[in-house]
């Protein structure tokens, strides 16, 4: 497709997502949800075909020589096409934000005022690797009124094609615009150019995918982007800890997964706890299969490669710990204050006090005490589901669920009330 009629097509399906978007601002929550019980449906009736499709990428894929963790990100198992499903159900059963009103008073002059909550508009998602992400998140977009476009990456061309028509199908069902949902057909690169520089068809972009993606993206865009560009988080073990919370939460901040953006990739120890905790965290790390980097010190009590100043600021995805023993609570919130990717960061203490300075004071999407960073997660918070973590600070921080993906608007009610 050249670059002109990629353009062209590009406009056609914004101006197509803005005026499905219009249409879902007239649809109900019991619409909604109809769309999304249909499009779980057709799934589940297409499982097969799902299948067949998804096997054309799976044998590009080898052919270009993606990874066994790639592969197994892309396929639609029987497992994963139940999953989607279930997931498409569990998304019907939440509350319906669209509409919700707070904060009305009244004032001296008779008007009351209050807050509205509404879509969005037309979202915009570019995601890497995984079908799944295509039926997230239009059930997402959909749920919350939004219409959305979707740009999955290449290597899942075919799959996405396929799941594409499903929701299309479920979406005429309910009576919906089969525009509220499109996934750009095209493989072409100017499309993703073209997408994040339309601010006249699409109101945000929200990029799923590796660091150089989302970079490329922030860098481009026309459009505000909801963005995380990577998960340093750290769990500070605070000199007041219990020892047996300490080793848990450390052990499973690390280990539980690697390749995900909330695993801790620095931990900080307290000195006057070091020698005490450390030894024993390092040998359940060995066993886990851990490649430790450590500060001078850390490697003063423990078997670890010496630390250099890059790996305080690398997320690994991979199982590999920097390890930094430091003075106190306030040396652990100055080195998270440098180098967090402001994600999520974790404090185990007993000390009250300490605890409230932490949560205070440590500028991140999350800050926790005495529990692991592997629960900054939307299904985690209860938000039922996630379109992706921000750790931007404006317009949605932390997991981005049904309210990340609406705003407010101001109503005012009157009865011919007149300014005086």
């Amino acid at each position: 497709m050249s670059i002109e009629n990629v353009q062209s097509y590009m406009t056609k399906l914004g101006q197509q997502a803005r005026a499905a978007s219009r249409q879902l601002l007239r649809a109900d929550t019991n619409q909604k949800n109809s769309a999304l019980l249909a499009i779980a449906e057709q799934i589940e009736t297409q499982a097969k075909f799902l299948q067949t499709e998804n096997a054309k990428d799976l044998t590009a894929g080898k052919e270009n020589g993606l990874s066994d963790a790639m592969l197994d990100r892309l396929a639609l198992t029987d497992k994963a096409i139940a999953g989607m499903a279930e997931g498409l159900r569990q998304i019907a059963g939440l509350q319906d934000p669209v509409g919700e009103i707070s904060d009305m008073s009244y004032r001296p002059s008779g008007i009351q005022i209050g807050k509205m909550r509404v879509p969005l508009g037309v979202v915009g998602i570019i995601y890497e690797s995984r079908p799944n992400v295509t039926v997230d998140a239009a059930a997402l977009c959909l749920k919350s009124g939004n219409a959305a476009i979707l740009r999955g990456g290449s290597e899942a061309a075919h799959s996405n094609r396929a799941l594409a028509q499903c929701i299309a199908r479920g979406l005429e069902e309910a009576n919906l615009p089969t525009t509220a949902v499109q996934v750009v057909a095209t493989t072409d690169r100017e499309a993703v150019g073209h997408l994040i520089a339309m601010p006249e068809f699409v109101d945000v972009i929200i990029p799923r995918g590796g660091k150089g993606l989302i970079q490329r993206i922030s860098d481009g865009a026309r459009v505000p982007v909801i963005k995380h560009l990577d998960g340093i988080c750290h769990v500070y073990i605070d000199e007041a800890a219990d020892k047996k919370k300490a080793i848990d939460v450390a052990l499973n901040a690390k280990t539980h997964r690697y390749g995900v953006c909330n695993a801790m990739e620095t931990l900080l120890v307290a000195d006057s706890r070091a020698a005490e905790i450390l030894p024993e965290l390092a040998t359940l790390y060995a066993e886990k299969g851990v490649e430790l980097r450590g500060c001078a010190k850390t490697c003063e009590i423990i078997d670890a490669i010496s630390a250099t100043e890059e790996d305080w600021a690398t997320e690994y995805l991979a199982p590999i710990l920097s390890i930094k023993v430091v003075a106190d609570v306030n040396e652990a919130m100055d080195h998270i204050a440098q180098f967090s990717s402001g994600h999520t960061e974790s404090i185990i203490t007993e000390n009250f006090t300490t605890s409230r300075r932490f949560l205070a004071e440590v500028d991140s999407s999350s800050v926790m005490v005495n529990a692991s960073t592997r629960f900054a997660d939307g299904f985690e918070y209860g938000l039922g589901a996630e379109i992706g973590i921000s750790t931007d600070k404006f317009h949605a921080r932390g997991p981005v669920g049904l309210h990340g993906l609406t705003s407010q608007k101001y109503i005012v009610l009157g009865d011919g009330t007149i300014r005086q």
